[in-house]
C-alpha cells in the first residue's frame, strides 16, 4: 500500500462492507502478521466495524474547538493566556465534515467555553471530538475533557492529566528523561526567580556545565513553534528569556540546540482503516514520518502560522532512502505512546544532533488534522498518509474507531448509552 492513493467514499456501509468483504489471504499478505493469531484479530476487526457502522448513524456527535474568551458569556472573567491562543474551527470543520462523509447524520460543532455543557445537554450529544487548545488560563489544554468526564460524555482526546503532561514541555521531558528516551538537555526559568544569569546560576551550571550555546529557548506551553528563539551563545540568553517570560507568564525553558535535521512522527492506537477497511494491529500505529525542510533563513522550523505547511515544506521519507531514520522515528513513536499510556492520537518532534543521533523534542497533545486543499496547504500528519495507502477520511476512521473500540472493551463503565445505542432494534 505504501505510495497508494485510498479512494474515499461516501458512507460507513460502503467503507465496512468492503471490510466484511475483503478475503483473509489478501488482509494477511498485506500487513504481514503471523497467520496464528489472525482468525482473532479478524474477528475483532469486523465485529468493530459493525459496531461503528450502527453507532455513526446513531450518535450524536459534538466536534469542539476552542472557544472566544472575548465573546459574551464566553467565562466569567478573562484571564492570562500562557498558551498562544487558536480556536482550531477549521480544522474542526474538516473533522465534522469527513464524519459527514462516513455517514455520521448529526454531526454539530461547539465552541469550548463555560456554555459547553449546557449545550451538550441541549442537543443531546453522545460523544465528542476534542479540537480544542482551551479557552483561557494555565493548562487550558486539560479542561474540555475534565469538564466532558464530570458530565459523563465519551469523547476523543486525551484524558486531562495526559493533556496537561503532554502540553507542559519540561513536565513531558522529565518524564522523558525517567523512561530513559533520549530528549536534548533543559532547565526552566521563571522571572519570579529574579533575572537570569547564566554564569551564576546553579541550575543552569549543573545542567550545562562548560557548554556555551547555541540554545533554544521557548516557552513551556505552546503551539505551533510561536516564540521559540534560537539564541546563539550564552550572553543572549537572559533578555530573549525575559521577553518570552514577560509574554507568557509562565516558565521559560531552555535547552541545548541540536543542529542535526528536524523529523515528526505521528502514533495511535491500533485501529487503523485503510481504504476504508479497518485492521488491528499488534501495538501503536505510527506513521506520517517526514523531515521538516529547514530553509537557508532557519534554524527551527518557522510557525505555521507565519509559514503556512505545504508540500515544498516538508518531505515525507521513504523507505528506500531513509530506511534507518525511519525505523528510528517509529520505534521513538512506539515507545513514547506505550510507554507513558497513551489513548490517542499524538505527534512527535524530533531533532537529530551534528552525528544523527535522534532526541524527542516534545510530543503534541493535539497536532494539526487540516485536511489538504487544493493550492497545496496541508498539515504535518496529512502530508504522510499517502506513503500509508491511507486518506483523510481513512485517518478520522482510524482514530473514532480506536476510541470506539477503547470505550467498549475497556470502559463500558463510562459509555452505557453507547452500548445502547449498539442495542437499538431498527423498526
Amino acid at each position: 500500500m505504501s505510495g497508494s492513493t485510498a479512494k474515499l467514499v461516501s458512507s460507513p456501509i460502503e467503507y465496512l462492507h468492503r471490510a466484511m468483504a475483503s478475503p483473509e489471504p489478501e488482509y494477511a499478505e498485506a500487513i504481514d502478521v503471523n497467520p496464528n493469531v489472525l482468525p482473532v484479530r479478524r474477528t475483532r476487526a469486523d465485529e468493530l466495524a459493525g459496531q461503528v457502522e450502527r453507532l455513526l448513524s446513531r450518535m450524536r456527535i459534538a466536534v469542539i474547538y476552542g472557544g472566544d474568551k472575548t465573546e459574551d458569556g464566553a467565562v466569567i472573567y478573562q484571564s492570562h493566556n500562557p498558551r498562544s491562543w487558536k480556536s482550531y474551527q477549521t480544522v474542526a470543520e474538516d473533522i465534522a465534515a469527513s464524519l459527514r462523509r462516513m455517514g455520521c447524520r448529526y454531526v454539530t460543532l461547539m465552541a469550548d467555553d463555560m456554555r459547553l455543557a449546557q449545550r451538550l445537554q441541549d442537543e443531546g450529544i453522545h460523544f465528542a471530538w476534542l479540537n480544542t487548545g482551551g479557552v483561557q488560563g494555565f493548562c487550558s489544554v486539560s479542561h474540555a475533557p475534565a469538564i466532558l468526564e464530570m458530565l459523563g460524555v465519551p469523547y476523543l482526546g486525551h484524558d486531562p492529566l495526559m493533556a496537561g503532561i503532554l502540553d507542559s514541555k519540561h513536565t513531558f521531558k522529565r518524564q522523558l528523561m525517567g523512561l530513559g528516551i533520549p530528549t536534548a538537555e533543559f532547565m526552566t526559568w521563571h522571572g519570579a526567580s529574579g533575572p537570569l544569569n547564566p554564569s551564576t546560576n546553579p541550575e543552569f551550571q549543573k545542567i550545562f556545565g562548560n557548554y556555551k550555546g547555541p540554545f533554544i529557548v521557548k516557552p513551556v506551553s505552546g503551539r505551533a513553534s510561536l516564540n521559540v528563539e534560537f539564541v546563539g551563545d550564552t550572553y543572549g540568553l537572559a533578555p530573549v528569556a525575559q521577553e518570552i517570560f514577560d509574554l507568557t507568564q509562565n516558565h521559560v525553558l531552555i535547552e541545548r540546540y541540536l543542529g542535526g535535521r528536524e523529523y515528526c512522527v505521528a502514533a495511535c492506537g491500533p485501529t487503523v482503516a485503510h481504504d476504508g477497511q479497518l485492521d488491528k494491529l499488534d501495538g501503536p500505529f505510527t506513521f506520517a514520518a517526514v523531515e521538516r525542510v529547514l530553509q537557508d533563513d532557519e534554524r527551527i522550523f518557522t510557525s505555521m502560522d507565519k509559514r503556512p505547511i505545504t508540500g515544498k515544506r516538508v518531505r515525507a521519507l521513504v523507505p528506500a532512502t531513509d530506511a534507518q531514520v525511519i525505523n528510528q522515528l517509529n520505534e521513538l513513536g512506539r515507545r513514547v505512546f506505550t510507554e507513558l499510556n497513551m489513548e490517542t492520537l499524538v505527534r512527535l518532534d524530533v531533532r537529530a544532533d551534528e552525528e544523527g543521533r535522534l532526541f524527542v523534542l516534545e510530543t503534541n497533545p493535539k497536532p494539526d488534522l487540516k485536511a489538504p486543499t487544493e493550492d497545496g496547504v496541508t498539515s504535518l500528519i496529512a502530508e504522510g498518509l499517502a506513503e500509508c495507502g491511507m486518506s483523510y477520511d481513512d485517518l478520522i476512521l482510524s482514530l473514532i474507531a480506536d476510541r470506539v473500540d477503547l470505550l467498549l472493551r475497556q470502559r463500558r463503565g463510562s459509555a452505557g448509552h453507547l452500548v445502547e445505542l449498539l442495542t437499538i432494534c431498527e423498526a
